[in-house]
């Protein structure tokens, strides 16, 4: 897995180095193949790249991920979308991934109203407000198999997310291009279509929201596998530093 060097800057050079075989192929090189020597498609190739960025995240230990949701909560506290914002919409951080707890509190004590997903059966996200962690309660969906922190409060309806000045979005990698990589849920690419009407504008040009996503330094990647329906965001949030992409429209195809 490549890095972008950490930095304040747009990223967008490639660093030096052989493509890792969980990425996606450089431009003009081809689709990647199995080791029968069928052409792999997208969606494969992004289980393979999931697969590996989990295992990862698996292996870290707890110290290191507290250090990481504290440096991280600053360098989002940081940005200045984010302090001029009165709502952010965010979520509950489950297992591995960066956290977000702290963030949360954080955002809670300076008056911001924060937004907190609320996963309904048909994999949608309805929205409900962020009233402190004893508002939040442990849900199970897919029969047991996802266990997720979400807010009781009550429930504003999957159009809620609209209200937000600030969409801090969950994934496993970001590339270059802006593009996101999931957990393959498919939740909130229907989110992000919501916020951009369909298309690939928006943003703080565009009048639309910031759409940052928070991430480990190591999932900020050179090129990932992308599909049509894939919507760009603006920026990644890691401990590190903070990575400004040419937004929304510069992943188209």
């Amino acid at each position: 897995m490549r890095n972008f060097p950490e930095s304040d800057g747009t990223a967008g050079a490639r660093s030096p180095g052989d493509p890792s075989p969980t990425t996606a192929s450089p431009a003009g090189s081809g689709p990647l193949v199995t080791a029968g020597g069928e052409e792999d498609t997208t969606a494969e190739r992004k289980r393979e790249v999931r697969r590996d960025l989990q295992a990862v995240r698996a292996a870290m230990a707890p110290e290191e991920a507290l250090e990481a949701a504290e440096s991280l909560a600053g360098r989002v506290l940081a940005l200045p979308e984010v302090a001029a914002a009165r709502t952010v919409a965010a979520y509950v951080a489950v297992g591995q991934e960066p956290g977000t707890r702290l963030l949360l509190e954080e955002l809670r004590r300076r008056d911001v109203r924060v937004l907190l997903p609320v996963l309904l059966s048909d994999d949608d996200l309805d929205w409900a407000g962020y009233e402190g962690r004893e508002s939040l309660r442990e849900t199970e969906h897919g029969n047991g198999r996802i266990r997720l922190f979400e807010p009781a409060g009550e429930r504003l309806g999957t159009g809620a997310v609209r209200e937000a000045e600030v969409v801090l979005l969950p994934g496993l990698a970001v590339d270059a291009r802006g593009v996101r990589l999931g957990r393959g849920g498919g939740s909130y690419d229907r989110a992000l279509t919501r916020l951009i009407g369909g298309s690939l504008e928006g943003g703080p040009a565009g009048g639309g929201p910031l759409l940052a996503v928070l991430l480990y330094g190591h999932e900020v990647m050179d090129e990932l596998p992308c599909e049509p329906h894939d919507r760009p965001v603006h920026l990644a949030v890691t401990p590190e530093g903070i990575h400004r992409f040419s937004g929304p429209g510069s992943a188209a195809g």
